[in-house]
């Protein structure tokens, strides 16, 4: 028999096992269920945890809390430094926001680790050898949740990257790698589209990366990388991603090496966690004993790991992989035997009944002691730098107008009558593309324009100009929804290119 490493160690263990209670939110459609399911195995491995329920989701939302939580859930969770959360369904619409964004970011939990895993052959995958660890950024990208309707017809969402979050989710990656013997770190980005976001998360990467000479690195663009996860995933081992990449990634990374129902996860701050299977609430299938438990099992074992009860962790991790090599399996990890699948509370009695053993063909797991465990630097020095000059040289205005057959080259003119003194109108676009001056008619134009103007040769940038061209624009009938100054960083624009400039 081959004893492993655990593959599935979270990133920070704490001094040692005794009493200890954590905040236990069982969430909605299939969550409470499968956290029975996951506590009844808990609590037969580990007799010294007990645990606070605490509501989060669906009743949380009816009771008047748009978040998906009240004050006694981060109350708990600051007195107890963990949570294991179940699967959530937020409302749509009505301005209920995400629970599992809203606590992450509350708690200042911004690094996400997935590892995704194959069990061949017991549970059916083509990518036998696979074992791909993604660490996603946990707060910024689009989940900032900033979003505004401007005109009629275009809504926008805002996509926040910082360089302190580049820094911490790059550095928690290779610092992950170093600790847990991994051979190479990918970044997955799109930067050559937008390539002041995702290109200073590609920059950051690579600065980073020189830092760390003895673990491999290498970055792609997002949507190569993530084909390449679908048919050849072996060739990753640690991938980190900004937040909605590595949230879709990790899914199809899930759902690759074998079930999305298998996927644990952490979320990591710096003084609470959060533990939480990948998949969803699925209320298709609630309250029908055919949940898979497994997802949330193996994040409550990343739990375990990251509260020092290195023991219990060992002991359920390998009752689990004992429990899938005697082919006593839910429904979504497919019995390749041709056997009936066992239902949600069976398969936690199967895994309780084999604690204590070993499986026989899979690599067991040894979480070592904790104060053996390596962990990943959380925190690193702050790098001082010079600060940037930064100069005022324009702004884009951004215009909701729908008049005369949206011809471009009339809100053009209308718009160069408004520049002077300190202004030359640049370009307007539509939905990014250049359509004035010289555009073509084919381009789609919505009701929603950018208008760039920078400083006229014999004009100054400055705020009082802007708001001067803004009275002058409303004074003319045109709708100004938005404006973004435009900015040089020691001489380099801080703004991007239009299509077609």
């Amino acid at each position: 028999m081959s004893v492993a490493t655990a593959r599935l160690a979270a990133p920070v263990a704490v001094p040692a096992p005794g009493p200890r209670t954590i905040a236990v939110a069982a969430g909605d459609g299939i969550g409470p269920e499968i956290m029975d399911a996951v506590l009844a195995v808990l609590a037969s491995a580990d007799p010294g945890l007990g645990f606070q329920p605490v509501t989060v989701g669906l009743e949380a939302y009816r009771n008047g809390a748009l978040s998906g939580f009240g004050p006694e859930v981060m109350d708990a969770i600051a007195e107890h430094g963990v949570i294991l959360k179940g699967p959530i369904t937020t409302p749509q619409g009505g301005g209920y926001k995400s629970v599992n964004v809203s606590l992450r970011k509350s708690l200042g939990l911004y690094a996400n680790l997935r590892p995704c895993v194959a069990y061949h052959p017991f549970i059916a995958t083509r990518h036998p050898a696979m074992d791909v660890v993604i660490v996603r950024e946990n707060e910024e990208d689009t989940y900032a949740g900033i979003e505004h309707r401007q005109s009629e017809e275009v809504y926008q969402c805002l996509k926040l990257i910082t360089r302190p979050g580049c820094e911490r989710i790059v550095r928690y990656a290779f610092e992950y790698a170093r600790s847990h013997g991994r051979r190479k770190v990918t970044c997955m980005t799109k930067d050559n589209i937008m390539k002041l976001t995702d290109g200073l998360f590609h920059k950051v990467f690579d600065e980073i990366a020189a830092e760390y000479p003895e673990i491999a690195n290498e970055h792609m663009i997002i949507d190569i990388g993530t084909a390449k996860m679908a048919v050849d995933p072996e060739r990753f081992d640690v991938v980190v991603a900004p937040n909605l990449y590595g949230d879709i990634l990790s899914d199809v990374a899930a759902e690759v090496a074998g079930s999305i129902g298998i996927a644990p996860s952490s979320n990591i701050g710096r003084d609470c966690a959060m533990f939480e299977a990948v998949h969803g609430s699925a209320p298709d299938i609630a309250g029908r004993d055919i949940a898979n438990p497994s997802g949330l099992l193996l994040s409550a074992v990343m739990m375990l790991v990251h509260l020092g009860r290195n023991e219990a962790a060992t002991r359920i991790h390998n009752a689990w992989l004992r429990t899938v090599e005697d082919g006593l399996l839910t429904a979504d990890m497919a019995p390749a035997d041709g056997r009936a699948p066992v239902g949600t509370r069976a398969f936690s009695q199967a895994v309780i009944d084999r604690l204590g053993q070993l499986p026989r063909t899979l690599a067991a797991v040894d979480y070592p002691p904790a104060e053996a465990a390596p962990a990943p630097t959380l925190t690193a020095t702050p790098v001082l730098r010079t600060i940037s000059r930064k100069v005022l040289v324009g702004v884009d205005v951004f215009v909701n107008w729908d008049e005369a057959n949206r011809n471009p080259d009339v809100l053009g003119e209308r718009l160069q009558g408004q520049a002077a003194p300190h202004w030359r109108l640049s370009l307007v676009t539509n939905r990014g593309v250049k359509v004035f001056p010289k555009g073509f008619k084919q381009t789609l134009c919505t009701d929603h324009w950018r208008c760039r103007f920078l400083a006229s040769a014999d004009g100054r940038a400055t705020p009082i100009a802007i708001a001067e061209l803004l009275l002058r624009l409303d004074a003319a009938g045109l709708d100004a929804v938005k404006t973004e100054n435009l900015y040089t960083f020691d001489g380099v624009p801080g703004y991007s290119q239009a299509q077609g400039e």
